[in-house]
């Protein structure tokens, strides 16, 4: 499945979630300009994920629609590309990963299949938007929204850090 979303430039209001032909299938509402965290409803309005951070940590929360924590994204140290890793309880661990100075990531899982992959299509000045390509029986589209908006909350986090470092 392919989908189109994106955050908001001050990172809130809602945000849709589209089809390739632009039909709306749900849609992002990025609590606040000032905190991380967000809901995620499908196209009956219905809640269905939930992603904020921990307290006092980078670690992004994927919660179901009860407030329970399904999965954890967090940042991994590495050189030569960007990687992220989402801790999908029963279901796994999957390897989020990006050459330097690409836009383009792949999600494995521990058997080295792709599951899915997105991409960051936005410019330079304007907000985040990525189109997502899903392949997995594991994790649906919805979640890995969730899961793809901790990495880009995560991203922008680590930014802020950089920028602000004596």
């Amino acid at each position: 499945m392919e989908l189109f979303f994106r955050d908001r430039f001050f990172s809130s209001g809602t945000s849709e979630i589209m089809d390739a032909s632009g039909s709306e299938l749900g849609h992002i509402d990025l609590k606040s300009a000032f905190g991380s965290s967000l809901d995620i409803y499908d196209s009956s309005r219905n809640l269905i994920y939930s992603g904020k951070f921990r307290v006092f940590s980078n670690k992004w929360n994927v919660l179901d629609p009860q407030g329970d924590t399904i999965g954890i994204v967090r940042s991994r140290i590495s050189f030569l590309e960007k990687k992220f890793e989402y801790q999908a309880g029963s279901r796994g661990i999957f390897t989020i990963t990006s050459p330097a100075f690409s836009r383009d990531f792949t999600i494995v899982d521990e058997q080295g299949e792709v599951v899915a992959g997105f991409e960051k299509i936005s410019g330079f000045f304007s907000s985040g938007a990525y189109r997502l390509q899903n392949n997995s029986s594991e994790i649906d589209s919805y979640e890995l929204i969730a899961v793809i908006m901790g990495v880009h909350s995560i991203r922008k986090r680590q930014s802020q850090a950089a920028n602000s470092a004596p």
